[in-house]
């Protein structure tokens, strides 16, 4: 048996960028994609603090050093620029098996302000 745990998270990042008109998914600073330990194009969840929305979406790549944070095609209804977002992904483990999620934590300006790494 396998269960899904907490991979990934990067807390408080700021909304940067709605387009609606975009096919779709979340863009994300690659730099940020890199330090929380995320890949382009992974499945994320997305939870906005301002209003509560939580959907699904993908990750895809912004300019690296750009600090975007961009919620694309539908998404981009559920949120305005300077809301505070959670993006987190999961990942399937054994219930033995020994794993660490990284999270980032970061400033109103989506700057990294920590790093932790759980056990989960």
């Amino acid at each position: 048996m396998t269960i899904t745990v907490l991979k990934s998270k990067v807390h408080n990042a700021r909304v940067t960028v709605c387009n609606v008109e975009y096919e779709g998914s979340l863009s994300l600073d690659e730099e940020l994609i890199k330090k929380a330990n995320m890949v382009p194009y992974e499945r994320i969840l997305v939870v906005n603090v301002s209003n509560g929305e939580r959907f699904e979406t993908y990750l895809i790549p912004a300019e690296a050093g750009s600090k975007e944070v961009g919620l694309n095609g539908a998404a981009a209804r559920l949120a305005v620029v300077g809301d505070p977002v959670i993006i987190m992904s999961f990942a399937q483990k054994e219930p033995q098996e020994q794993v660490k999620a990284t999270i980032l934590i970061m400033d109103e300006h989506n700057n990294v302000k920590d790093i932790k790494e759980v056990d989960v």
